[in-house]
C-alpha cells in the first residue's frame, strides 16, 4: 500500500516536469521526448492503480504511435522553434 502511494506520487511529480519540459524547450525532437516521458509516467500511475490493459494501450498510443507521428512532421518541418523578436 505504502509503496504504490510512493509510486503514485512520484509519477505525478515527475509528470509535471516532463510537461514543463516540453512546454519551455525550444528543440522540437527534445520536447517529443518529454512528452512521451510523461505518458510513460502516466501509464505507471494507471499500472499501479489497477488498470494495467489502459496501461498498455496508453503506452503503445501515446508513447510510441504519436511520438512517431510527431517526429515524422518534425523531420518535414523545422527542428528548432523560432524565437521573435518581439
Amino acid at each position: 500500500m505504502i509503496i504504490t502511494l510512493i509510486l503514485l506520487i512520484a509519477s505525478l511529480i515527475l509528470s509535471i516536469v516532463f510537461v514543463y519540459m516540453a512546454i519551455t524547450e525550444r528543440d522540437l525532437l527534445k520536447a517529443t521526448a518529454f512528452s512521451a516521458g510523461q505518458s510513460i509516467c502516466y501509464a505507471t500511475i494507471l499500472q499501479a492503480m489497477g488498470a494495467a490493459d489502459i496501461a498498455m494501450t496508453y503506452v503503445a498510443v501515446s508513447a510510441g504511435l504519436y511520438s512517431a507521428i510527431l517526429v515524422f512532421v518534425i523531420s518535414k518541418t523545422e527542428r528548432f522553434e523560432e524565437v521573435s523578436s518581439e
